[in-house]
């Protein structure tokens, strides 16, 4: 029985790490070709170690476009990304303990509201939004890709409740016997213990505004503002020539913040999404 069970569990592991291989595989070759010369990526599409290893790419694309370094692009990322972020969580971890503390009269419809704005796609309100931006003059600014997320963000705010809502009440009444104020509640008691949800989200939106591709490509036209999501883009050019060596190395270069934070912080994104609800 116990051989039965010992040989299960090797072809289990070896059938999870052939999956892992194969989803990890496109990065690993992005990765790896980002040290070949640029034309012979192609031609050497099915060898996975480059002959002639390299670092051309590297400093080519590390040089930009126009006299813009694509330090200037991480840059601005981070700036969008940090401040966003930061919005984010901290509005939304707001609005979560006012829907599961406080009772008011309108707070199911208002909770009902917020989970049918997640069934919306972004493509929906993007003219709206888009049109709202423009007569305030926002446009060619990075205001429309952070002051949006400092209103809340419902999917946040849904999984930041699930975890308020497994605090005791009794925190609550203890914490009002000895003169604290909804406020301090808020601040000394429930924000340190909802910290694995905090960071769980923080981890979701710092991924999807580092990512976002849509959002600056419609609000952003000076190159100089541009995010690295956009001037990745750059290196591809159907006119003329494209120089994927440089694409893939800045690529590379682009996917490691997301991977740190996720290295990092994975103790409390797997404790916030096992407390939270989102299992299964």
């Amino acid at each position: 029985m116990k051989k039965k069970r010992k040989i299960w569990s090797i072809i289990y592991h070896i059938i999870v790490c052939g999956i892992g291989f194969i989803m990890i595989y496109p990065l690993l070759w992005m990765f790896i070709s980002s040290f070949k010369h640029t034309n012979q990526i192609f031609l050497t599409a099915d060898q996975l170690i480059p002959v002639e290893p390299t670092l051309e790419n590297y400093i080519n694309g590390w040089k930009g476009f126009a006299g813009i370094s694509f330090s200037v692009f991480f840059r601005n990322s981070g700036f969008i990304t940090i401040i966003a972020t930061l919005g984010a969580v901290l509005s939304s971890a707001v609005v979560a303990y006012g829907f599961a503390r406080c009772r008011f009269k309108t707070r199911k419809i208002l909770f009902t509201c917020m989970l049918l704005s997640m069934m919306l796609p972004f493509q929906i309100i993007m003219i709206p939004q888009y049109i709202w931006f423009k007569r305030l003059n926002w446009i060619d600014t990075y205001l429309p890709l952070i002051v949006p997320f400092y209103f809340g963000q419902a999917f946040f705010i849904f999984m930041i409740m699930q975890f308020v809502q497994g605090i005791p009440r009794e925190l609550d009444e203890a914490a009002k016997i000895d003169g604290c104020s909804i406020y301090g509640i808020f601040i000394q008691i429930i924000m340190p213990l909802i910290t694995p949800a905090l960071i769980t989200s923080m981890i979701f939106s710092f991924i999807w505004r580092w990512d976002d591709f849509l959002a600056p490509l419609l609000y952003l036209s000076k190159p100089s503002a541009y995010p690295v999501s956009i001037a990745l883009k750059l290196f591809s050019d159907p006119s003329s020539s494209s120089d994927y060596g440089a694409m893939f190395a800045m690529s590379s270069l682009s996917v490691l913040p997301a991977i740190l934070i996720f290295i990092f912080f994975q103790k409390y994104l797997m404790e916030g999404v096992s407390h939270s609800g989102l299992k299964g």
